[in-house]
C-alpha cells in the first residue's frame, strides 16, 4: 500500500517535447454497493495532450456541468500507471496502478476525505497523435468501498474525433 498527499508546488518547470491542443471525451461509469450499474456520464471538452520526460500528460479545464467548475485535471501515463491530479476548489490526486492499492487524501470544501484506490485493469495506448485510457478500478472512502468504477478516455486532434 502507497500513500500519497497532493501539494501543488509553484515554480516546478519541465522542458516540454510536446504540447498541442486536443479533443477529450471522458466516459465515466460506477457500479455502487446500493445501485445497479449508472448509465455513466460523458464529458467532452478541449484540453492539452503534452509529452515531458518520456511522460504523457492530458489537461483540461472543468466544467460547470461536472461540479468542479474552476477545477483542472491533469492526467499523466507513466510506466503503467495513471495519475489523476485536479487543483482549484478541489484538489486530489490519486494513483491508478493495476493490481496495487494507493491511498490519497480528497480535499472538498467541506473537508478531506481519506481515498483508497485499487485498480483492477489499466490500459494505455497513446502516442503524439492521442489515444486512449481505460481503467477498471474501486475506491474506498475512509476504508469503506464505495463501488467499481470505469473510466475511458480518448484524446484526439482536432477534426480527427
Amino acid at each position: 500500500m502507497i500513500f500519497w498527499r497532493w501539494t501543488a508546488r509553484a515554480g516546478c518547470g519541465t522542458m516540454n517535447s510536446m504540447d498541442k491542443r486536443v479533443i477529450i471525451s471522458i466516459r465515466g461509469s460506477q457500479n455502487s454497493m446500493e445501485f445497479e450499474e449508472d448509465d455513466g456520464i460523458e464529458l467532452v471538452t478541449l484540453g492539452r495532450l503534452t509529452r515531458e520526460n518520456g511522460d504523457y500528460l492530458i489537461s483540461y479545464q472543468e466544467s460547470p456541468l461536472t461540479g468542479l467548475d474552476g477545477t483542472t485535471t491533469t492526467l499523466r501515463v507513466a510506466g503503467g500507471r495513471v495519475i489523476l491530479s485536479r487543483t482549484g476548489p478541489v484538489c486530489s490526486y490519486m494513483v491508478f496502478e493495476q493490481g496495487r492499492r494507493h491511498l490519497s487524501h480528497y480535499d472538498t470544501e467541506e473537508g478531506v476525505l481519506t481515498i483508497g484506490v485499487n485498480a483492477h485493469r489499466v490500459r494505455t495506448m497513446l502516442d503524439d497523435a492521442g489515444g486512449q485510457i481505460e481503467v477498471d478500478y474501486e475506491i474506498e472512502i475512509d476504508e469503506a468501498l464505495t463501488g467499481e468504477n470505469r473510466i475511458r478516455v480518448v484524446v484526439s486532434e482536432p477534426g480527427r474525433h
